[in-house]
Parts: C-alpha cells; structure tokens; sequence
C-alpha cells in the first residue's frame, strides 16, 4: 500500500511539473476560472433570490456579523461599520423628510473624497434611489449637463464646493432643483442646509420595504465618462453591474483579512465600485484619503498596515519618482489593482518596492467587457479565455480597424474582419442577456453609436469598446490605443469635442482639432489642438487660456496649441488627426507656431526648443 502511495504521489508530483512546464500558466489558470466560477454563481443566486439581495443587504450583514470592525479610517478618525450603519439611517430619514424622496429618485452628489459620500450613498440607497457621482472638477456647462441628463431634482454638496454651485444656482432654481449643502447653515437663498438635519435625525435602522421594488436590473448608479459626444455621458449602473464590479476584488485574491487603500476619487467607477463597494463585499477596513499624496503613500500604508492598494499608471509613476529611501520595502502590501501602467515603470515599482501582486485591469464603466492580468506576466492588461468558459460569461472578439477612416473594416458582405493573433484590432464585445450594453442616461443617440451591428454575423450586436487591443499566442491581451475622438490624461478621459468647443469660444478661434500626444516619461496623452484663426485675428494667448481655465478642469485644458492655416479633412469631413498625432510638439520639426500654456504665467506663451527640452527633462511639471 505505501508504495502504491509513493508512486501515485510521485506520478502526481511529476504531472504537476509536465503541465507548468507545457502549461506555465496551468495553476494561476485554474484558480481564477474557480474563483469566477464561484462569483459567477453567486451573481446568479442573486438574481434568482426574492427578495432581491443587493450591495446595502451585504453592507448590513457585514454590520450584524462584525459591528465594532472598523469599516473606514479617514484624516486621523475611524468609523466602524455599525458607525457608518447608524450614519446612514440618519442621513436617509433627514432627506426623506427634507426632500420628500421616494424609491427610484435620482440625488446628485457633487462631494470630494470624504466619509460622506460613503454614507449619503448608502443611505440613498436604504431608500432604493440611485445616486449621481458627480466629479468635483466640472463647473458650468458640465455640471449643468452632467445633472440634468440624470433626472435628479436633488444634488447634495460640500462647503468647499458651494462657489460651483452658486455659478450655476440661477439655473438649477429655474429647473426646479433642490440643492443641500452639507453644512449647519448657509445665507444664500436657494441652499438649504442638511447637516443640521441630519444630526437630529434617528439613527434606527429603516424597512427594507421603502426599497422593495429594488430589483438586479434597477439603476443603482450613474457614472460619467468621457467620449465622442464632448460632455461627459452618463453611464446607467444597474445592480448586475455595481455586483459584477464588487466581485473583482475577490477575482484578485483580496480576503476579508485586508485593508484597502483608497486615493482615487469616489466619483470613478474604479474608487466607487471595484474600491468601495468591493470593499463591502469582501468585509474589509478602508483607509480613504482626499487626493493621492507620493510622499506620504507609503508612510500611510505603514501606518494602517495595508495590504491592498489601488492605482492608476501615474500613481506607480509618481511613487518611482519619489527619491529612494531605505525602507521602501517595508510596508505590507501584497496587490495592487489598477490600470494604465507602462511595463517599464510597473518593472521599476516592483525592482524598489518589493513583491507586489499587480493586477492589472482592462474594462471600460460602461463596457460589458473586461480582462484582470492574474498572472505575474508583466506588461499586459488580462488574459483571455478560449470556448465555452468565454463565450457563456462575456463573448468577444478583435475586429480589423481602419484608423484613418476610424471606422472597422467590413468585407464584400458587409460584416467585420476578425483581427488575427499578434494583429491589433478593435475590441467588441458581443451584447447578451449575460453581458449587457445599458447605455447612457438620455443620450439614445450615444447610446446607439456605441452599439456594432453586424459584426461576424447578420443581426448580432456588439458593444464597441473604442479600445484597440492585441491577443498573442499565449492568450494574454495588450492594450495598444484608444481611437476617436478620446484621450487619456492624469487618470481621466477627455472627449476632444468638448475641448474643441471650449476653444472655439475664445474671440480668436475659427475651428479647433483637438487631440492627445505623447510626452516622454508620461503615462497617457496630454492634450493638444490644431487651430485656425478667424480672419484678420491674431492668436490671443491671454483670452484663449481664460476660456481654457475658466470651462474646463486642469487635466483636459490643451497645454499646447499648434496654428495652422486651414484643418486637414478626411472625405467624409471628419478632422484628420493621424499625422498630428505623430509629428506632435517638437518645435523644431514643427513649421507652424506653437505656444504653451504656462500655469505660472497664466497665459499661454510661444513654445521655444528650450521649453520642449525643460518638458522633456521633466524640468517643466505636465
């Protein structure tokens, strides 16, 4: 019997070799797919359970089962969840009475990152109303657009946002607009108080009646993105989804042991969602911050003992650019869960920060597709699964993508071209009942150009991801470009029609061309624009940095501009941006005059040789 034993265990031992060496990924392979499997069936009970089980039935389990945890640590104070439980109820009973909500109103938050956007959420939604995250850096047109398209007649604020507010107050009254800030008093007429409110409302637990109707197809939340429509769209985030989302940090291996550093804004779906409400599910503390400090990260996840952080490219970019210290590996962190870093510095964070579980993620808000990189392959943004297992969770497919024409390239039937393995084309994913496309809150026409007909086949739907991709031979997904009319800067979107309207409203601009280039030793692409000058106008630096500065947030302001004497068309009288794309800023391979928008100078001034080498150098902050 013993050797029978020793030479199955042998035999065993030697198998496991055979496959990670035929199969290196077998192991890392195997524990996901169970890990999805596992979520996956979860995800399907709850659609199947009466009543409906959400993310706040999760969130006061969590409160029966470890009251006093401490759920969230924030500038030196700490919540338990009972804390952030008994929060919650009073902030719902105070605007249920204030504001006469009823399940299914939408409430705008339009708050910076602090504990209260935590416990407004959760109290809105004891309510069953979906919330809109508003982001705290859009003022006038945009908040404006981004609070209508959502249907809310109430927005809640912070005193350190009331000057927005009161920007656009004249209009919001005329709307009919109920607006609270978060304060015990306040002497403009229009803005009502909710603090006071809320510390004399009860903090008794509240029927899960008021939200019964609340099902895994309702809207949970709104959150906006950036795309080809110029303002920012309004993402529908229906529970399916806010569940699906909360899922990704168990696909990463977070436990309920963790602690989770949180720096990236609550009004994203990756702090909100994959941070926060994964947060929830998995039962674990979070250490929240205001804004993402370099110099005081590591100090912090010492402090709190964190074991799983958040970034974004610029985050990991940032913290290698911190001067070297002695103890940079000691911390507790074991993952990382982000998006967007270059495989050189994500090589440089793990050389001096020791070994760090990168998970790397693909996905789009509003996208019915994504990729988590499990492995420890650097430089990739997932890994994709072949057959049944993908085509049952989330079908998708690489089509052939014109990039001149921005338009996919069809054959003599009409139908997409599938792109071949090591081949860059565009990402789609196929529209099902599993993987749904929800679109955005009115905006039909937006919602429709996001969606692929005829894609493989006659009467298919897909979701255009607007994302070129590759997959190679060994099955892992490489993020290559984003097409149309997007670009990426500081972590954020930025839609170039809405940079380009913004331009064209400075007394000097005919048309704008507005794109993104690349900057050496930054992630992402910082915004540019070709323009024309109306005629008999030169370019006026000071009037054009006003609009700039005045309509949009630091990150999408064009921080260079090029003058061209007329703008390149295609045939279809779409901007051509290609070339301009590649030749750049340089001014000394560029003819036309460039100019720079300087900060310090507040205005925008001729970019010379010597500041194109001062940006490169780094000498110039981007």
């Amino acid at each position: 019997m013993y050797v029978w034993f020793t030479l199955l265990a042998g035999l065993a031992v030697l198998s496991f070799s055979f496959l990670k060496t035929v199969f290196p990924y077998f192991g890392e392979d195997c524990t996901y797919i169970l890990r999805t499997i596992k979520l996956g069936a979860r995800l399907f009970k709850y659609k199947k359970v009466k009543p409906f089980y959400s993310i706040v039935d999760c969130f006061l389990d969590a409160v029966q089962r470890q009251p006093n945890k401490i759920f969230l640590r924030f500038e030196g104070r700490e919540y338990s969840y009972s804390d952030v439980d008994k929060e919650s109820n009073k902030v719902a009973r105070a605007l249920r009475a204030e504001a006469r909500l009823k399940e299914g109103d939408t409430v705008a938050l339009f708050l910076p990152n602090e504990p209260n956007v935590v416990w407004i959420w959760l109290g809105l939604a004891k309510l069953g109303c979906p919330a809109a995250l508003l982001n705290f850096n859009i003022r006038s047109k945009s908040l404006l657009h981004c609070f209508s398209c959502c249907g809310a007649k109430v927005i809640v604020t912070s005193p350190e946002l009331q000057d927005a507010i009161e920007e656009v107050l004249p209009t919001l009254r005329e709307q009919g607009t109920s607006v609270y800030l978060l304060s015990e008093s306040c002497s403009i007429q229009g803005i009502d108080t909710l603090s006071d409110k809320i510390s004399k409302a009860s903090d008794q637990p509240l029927s899960s009646d008021l939200r019964a109707n609340v099902n895994i197809r309702s809207t949970a939340l709104y959150i906006y993105t950036s795309g080809t429509t110029g303002l920012p769209k309004a993402a529908v985030i229906i529970h399916e989804r806010m569940w699906a989302a909360a899922f990704i940090q168990a696909a990463c291996g977070v436990t309920a042991d963790d602690i989770i550093y949180i720096n990236l804004p609550l009004y994203h779906s990756a702090g909100f969602l994959i941070g926060m409400v994964g947060a929830i599910e998995r039962g674990i503390t979070i250490i929240l911050r205001r804004k993402f400090s370099a110099s005081q990260f590591w100090d912090d996840c010492r402090k709190y003992n964190v074991t799983v952080m958040q970034y974004i490219g610029e985050t990991m970019r940032y913290l290698c650019n911190t001067p070297k210290k002695d103890n940079e590996k000691n911390h507790r962190v074991r993952i990382a869960i982000g998006n967007g870093v270059r495989t050189d510095v994500w090589s440089e964070f793990l050389s001096r920060f020791g070994d760090i579980k990168v998970r790397e993620l693909y996905a789009a808000t509003e996208g019915n597709i994504g990729f988590i990189n499990y492995t420890s392959k650097i430089g990739v943004v997932g890994r994709m699964m072949d057959g049944y297992y993908a085509d049952f969770f989330f079908p998708y497919t690489l089509i052939k993508f014109d990039i001149e024409k921005e338009e996919p390239v069809r054959n003599s039937q009409g139908l997409c071209i599938e792109a071949a393995r090591g081949e860059t084309g565009l990402l789609v994913g196929r529209i099902t009942q599993r993987s749904p496309f929800i679109g955005y809150a009115g905006n039909q026409q937006q919602t429709e150009k996001k969606r692929l007909r005829d894609v493989l086949k006659k009467g298919d739907l897909y979701f255009n991801t607007g994302d070129l991709l590759q997959f190679d031979h060994e099955n892992f997904v490489y993020f290559q470009d984003r097409v149309g009319d997007t670009f990426r800067w500081k972590g954020e979107n930025v839609a170039t029609s809405e940079v380009a309207d913004i331009l064209t409203m400075a007394l000097c601009i005919f048309e704008a061309n507005v794109y993104g280039v690349k900057v050496e030793g930054h992630e992402g692409r910082i915004g540019m624009a070709a323009v024309t000058l109306k005629e008999g106008k030169d370019f006026d630096c000071s009037d054009t940095y006003k609009q700039v500065v005045s309509y949009l947030p630091a990150y999408a302001r064009p921080r260079f501009i090029r003058i061209q004497p007329c703008l390149e068309m295609t045939g279809t009288f779409k901007m051509k941006k290609v070339k301009l794309v590649e030749e750049g800023f340089n001014p000394a391979e560029i003819k036309d005059p460039l100019f720079f928008l300087s900060p310090e100078k507040k205005t925008y001034i001729p970019l010379t040789e010597e500041i194109y080498r001062a940006i490169l150098s780094s000498e110039i902050k981007l």
